[in-house]
């Protein structure tokens, strides 16, 4: 199955030979891309399932599609939960989407004591999770991954420091790590937490109780690094490092 044609996103894979493309996604298939009788597309349902289709027929706001080919792709391992911190504007969405693109599994947003951004509950609070969300939906597309990685609510210290312990691993990205990442023994299966701070740092109260709670502080290397850009540059490099570019 070619990972260069568009992906569509659908909730259910279709179980027979022929199925249609509808909604926002046909829509866009439709009037945006302008798919043409003949052509090929990838139908994800998000969690690893894809299915290559023919486009037979081009609706007014819809494809009718014929299923060619389907398969589950299994979920990396380690799979890498991102712990990050809010980040203010636009470069909060801008880190979900290169975490997205780098193989992310999980984000969690953290309420961190530096935030400059806050999500207060409420709607405020929701419209930003929500723009996380979308961000990870629109980058796992166009990365053309089949498994779209979730955004969970966000959290603050506490609950991260009560988490953690579930973790096989737990990396807190902090300059005053005493290893770099390639320099420590990292685990090729189960769940790895990877915490970033935000643009202000993590303060020493927060490292103390994350290294309470089991994480271990390293360090990318010698430079440092933007709240928004950090995380995906460790799963560059946990990719590399691991087996989940194997």
């Amino acid at each position: 199955m070619s990972s260069t044609l568009p992906v569509f996103s659908v909730d259910e894979l279709p179980a027979e030979s022929r199925t249609r493309l509808t909604g926002p996604e046909g829509k866009h298939a439709a009037t945006v891309r302008r798919m043409r009788s003949g052509e090929r597309l990838v139908l994800s349902d998000g969690r690893g399932g894809l299915a290559e289709c023919g486009v037979v027929e081009v609706l007014k706001d819809a494809l009718e599609l014929e299923v060619r080919q389907r398969r589950e792709v299994p979920p990396s391992e380690p799979r890498v939960e991102l712990v990050q911190a809010l980040v203010k504007g636009d470069r909060g969405e801008l880190a979900v989407e290169l975490a997205t693109e780098a193989g992310v599994d999980s984000v969690i947003p953290w309420r961190a004591e530096r935030c400059v951004a806050k999500w207060d509950d409420g709607p405020r609070g929701a419209k930003a999770l929500t723009r996380w969300r979308n961000a990870a939906s629109r980058a796992a597309k166009q990365a053309r991954r089949a498994w779209v990685p979730s955004v969970e609510e966000p959290v603050g210290t506490a609950a991260v420091a009560e988490f953690l312990p579930d973790y096989t691993a737990a990396l807190v990205l902090h300059e005053s790590g005493e290893c770099s990442l390639p320099e420590i023994t990292l685990p090729h299966s189960g769940r790895l937490a990877l915490v970033v701070g935000p643009e202000g740092g993590v303060t020493e109260a927060e490292l103390s109780a994350l290294c309470a709670a089991g994480g271990r502080p390293v360090r990318l290397g010698p430079e440092v690094l933007r709240a928004s850009t950090a995380g995906a540059v460790a799963l560059g490099a946990l990719g590399a490092l691991t087996g989940r570019w194997a």
